[in-house]
């Protein structure tokens, strides 16, 4: 019988030829990836087991991203206890490399793998056709000591991408837009499936940027089709597909999406829900204070190279702080050796070390009361990236390059005219 990308690979996983939505299976994971959220609460309920052991480390994956520097002794004694585990048992440690779903990225995933994250983020990973999924550190530890877990076959919304995406419109105009439409419960435990020709014209910095905010929609996941880019991508990264597992033809969806690229137009999401999304034209003329570029959806290096082309030659306005930080150190050395940062720089940028940063809103870049941030990070929630009384509005590069030079939300296009 046919099946999904979701159902495919969770076949896979399970070992078995066939699976459907809603079946419960048992899988062996590939990874397990966790940060310094999160990681320090799992340690102190491993150290609580009668018989604590550890399935295989090679398939851990631990990353401090969060509060890259420790910004206070509390922080300082969570790193050191997820250091000094990780040193002890031989798990790879990466610590003030980047975000930890662009290391993932980068260094591990493959088409095919099955996947846990303790990052609600993790379905960024079906960028490259991995089932990516967030968990909590007790199910994250229960999957350290056993290597399986248990999941439910979600059911799958296809999403069938037409045509290209216009000049001056990106990846994350374009799942603002899907956001906005299906609703941020529209995909609860479903799978978002991304596919047809017009997945062609996206990168895949563009397709990470859409399968990493599948879950604002509620997703389990998101996937990308496996093709020629993806299998590029793989090879420049020294790596090789586990499977490449694209859906069968007449695989059962709950609902298909037919999507014209073409008529995608700049989206913002305005406070305090993603899918509270409008044209960016009517967000027109709000004053912000702060202005942030990058995160785990919008800091990679494309997104560095639209948002230095627009300060070319102009300035930060005085009233905005612009933060600007790459997703990780590979990110920062390739903006680095290409003059980006001092574009930057030059135009009164504040360029930080590659980490979560304002997305995070825990440790750099916290706004006050009263205070209003254009973001390119994942969430606008009530006091996602500081007071409780401040206002956060999510929008592409382009979009908060231009109004941290006007100092007011206003797109690429009015700047340039």
């Amino acid at each position: 019988m046919a099946m999904t990308m979701a159902e495919k690979i969770i076949a896979r996983a399970a070992g078995k030829t066939e699976v459907h939505a809603g079946d419960i299976e048992t899988v062996t994971l590939d990874y397990m990836m966790s940060n310094d959220g999160t990681t320090h609460l799992t340690i102190g309920m491993y150290e609580n087991l009668k018989h604590p052991r550890i399935a295989d480390k090679n398939k851990l994956v631990w990353i401090v991203d969060h509060n890259v520097p420790a910004d206070s002794v509390k922080t300082a004694a969570s790193h050191k206890k997820m250091r000094d585990f990780a040193r002890a048992n031989g798990i790879a440690f990466y610590e003030g490399k980047g975000v930890c779903h662009q290391i993932m990225l980068e260094k591990y995933v493959s088409p095919g793998q099955f996947i846990f994250g303790a990052d609600s983020h993790t379905c960024a990973y079906g960028a490259l056709g991995a089932f990516g999924t967030g968990v909590g550190c007790t199910d994250y530890l229960y999957a350290m000591v056993t290597g399986q877990s248990w999941v439910l076959v979600p059911k799958t919304l296809r999403f069938e991408l037409r045509g290209s995406l216009p000049q001056g419109v990106y990846a994350r105009d374009l799942i603002l837009t899907i956001i906005g439409k299906i609703g941020a419960n529209g995909a609860n435990y479903k799978a978002m499936e991304f596919g047809g020709e017009g997945l062609a014209s996206l990168s895949i910095a563009d397709r990470i940027a859409l399968c990493n905010l599948c879950v604002e929609a509620g997703a389990k996941t998101g996937l990308c089709e496996v093709d020629a880019k993806t299998l590029d991508y793989l090879k420049a990264h020294g790596r090789e597909p586990v499977a490449v597992l694209n859906p069968d033809k007449d695989a059962d969806y709950e609902e298909v999406f037919e999507i014209d690229l073409s008529e995608i137009r700049p989206i913002v999401a305005k406070p305090h829900f993603v899918d509270n999304v409008v044209p960016a034209e009517e967000c027109s003329g709000i004053r912000i204070d702060e202005a942030f570029l990058g995160s785990c959806n919008n800091g990679r290096i494309e997104d560095l190279r639209v948002g230095a082309e627009l300060l070319r030659g102009r300035k930060v306005a005085d009233s905005v702080r612009f933060l600007v930080v790459p997703a990780s150190r590979a990110v920062y050395e390739e903006a680095l050796r290409e003059g980006l940062l001092k574009i930057f720089m030059d135009a009164g940028a504040i360029v930080m070390n590659p980490n979560c940063s304002v997305c995070w809103g825990s440790c750099q870049g916290v706004i006050g009361e009263g205070e209003t941030l254009i973001s390119t990070g994942t969430r606008n929630f009530k006091g996602r990236s500081g007071h409780k009384d401040s206002f956060v509005y999510l929008a592409s590069a382009a979009t908060v390059t231009a109004s941290a030079v006007k100092g007011e939300i206003c797109t690429a296009e009015s700047l340039t005219k």
